[in-house]
């Protein structure tokens, strides 16, 4: 199979899909890999380490794109991206379809197979290539969080840790998965009080046994959200309903009932936003305020820091492309289930039922394109 790795486009996206050690492993097997020059500077991986692992070096992304007959990206395709997208072109990277319906038109116009990184999911309904990047955005929530807290970029001023005779932060974090779990730790971490809200029960118990103990779990409904935000000092959003919109948690009348100066991280902002007033922003201008409230919406945050996340990301995804390249599309998902749900639009239809959702668009079950 022909593989293209283009540069990303997106705003200050410094990520890369496929390392060099990647590329390596894909040519031992007998493909051709090409790369768009400087592909990967903004990770650390220089042309000539490619060109050493057996890669090609193309000057432009028309010409990458015109070549694959499988595109590894790490961001959904752009604007300007759209009408380089041939017929039957095999897409493998981040979509997250159902918080932009642009995008979701134009993959069924360019009749291309898209294959989600956030919809692949495992029989135990974990998200594999989804991890590794929420690893880093809960993370960064807090750092992102502690930042914006100071006075000086129109935070509080409270420090998050706070220090001896005087109280730290308090922290609320919607949502217990990876991001919220990640975001819980690095903020205990600190020394701030934090709680995590989730609607599961079970969710919370194995929290309540692993965190430390300035960590609280407490249910997750539209009261307790209102009596915590009015004083919490940092609020991350991390809910996820796989391939679907994000809810609106926080709702535009709430900001009246928080303390001016309070931050809000929407990591669910790729996904819709689980805040009301969230819009996406970019690492050159990450935040904005409404009602005194610093918003940081920022749609790439593992963009922030390249190296650690396009390692951690290519751990995950070179596996699957190595089926993918090796066997295609149809008989890796027919071989592989973990694949199956990473189907998001084949051949102009879309056959993940939540994105056809999200815009009221026509659904065909997956299922029609992996019979023999």
């Amino acid at each position: 199979m022909i593989i293209g790795t283009p540069k990303e486009i997106k705003n200050n996206e410094n990520r890369v899909a496929l390392t060099p050690a990647g590329a390596k492993e894909l040519i031992k097997r007998g493909h051709q890999v090409f790369i768009q020059q400087t592909a990967g500077i903004g990770s650390g991986f220089s042309d000539e380490e490619y060109t050493s692992a057996g890669a090609i070096i193309l000057p432009t992304i028309e010409e990458v794109y015109a070549i694959a007959d499988m595109i590894i990206k790490v961001k959904e395709p752009i604007e300007t991206e759209y009408r380089l997208i041939k017929e039957n072109q095999l897409l493998f990277t981040y979509f997250h379809f159902a918080s932009y319906e642009p995008l979701t038109k134009a993959m069924v116009e360019s009749k291309a197979t898209c294959l989600a990184y956030e919809t692949v999911e495992k029989v135990d309904r974990s998200l594999p290539l989804l991890i590794p990047m929420s690893e880093v955005a809960g993370r960064m929530a807090i750092q992102k969080g502690a930042n914006y807290l100071e006075k000086p970029l129109q935070g509080r001023g409270i420090l998050l840790g706070g220090v001896p005779g005087v109280l730290p932060a308090k922290v609320l974090i919607l949502g217990g998965g990876i991001v919220g779990t990640q975001a819980a730790w690095m903020a205990a971490g600190l020394g701030a009080d934090v709680t995590i809200m989730d609607v599961s029960l079970a969710r919370m118990r194995y929290l309540a046994d692993v965190m430390p103990a300035n960590v609280k779990t407490m249910m997750s409904n539209e009261f307790n959200i209102r009596e915590m935000i009015k004083h919490a000092d940092l609020v991350v959003g991390a809910v996820l309903i796989p391939g679907a919109k994000a809810p609106h948690l926080i709702t535009r009348d709430m900001l009246k009932i928080m303390r001016p100066g309070t931050v809000l991280v929407d990591v669910a902002v790729d996904q819709g936003g689980c805040i009301e007033t969230c819009k996406p922003t970019t690492h050159e201008n990450p935040t904005y305020i409404i009602d005194d409230v610093v918003h940081y919406c920022v749609a790439n945050m593992p963009g922030a820091v390249p190296y650690t996340s396009t390692l951690a990301l290519t751990n995950a995804t070179l596996p699957y492309e190595i089926q993918l390249a090796d066997k295609g599309w149809k008989k890796a998902a027919q071989e592989n289930p973990d694949l199956v749900p990473g189907l998001n639009v084949i051949n102009g239809e879309i056959v993940y039922k939540a994105v056809a959702d999200a815009f009221n668009m026509n659904y065909v079950p997956v299922e029609k394109y992996l019979a023999d």
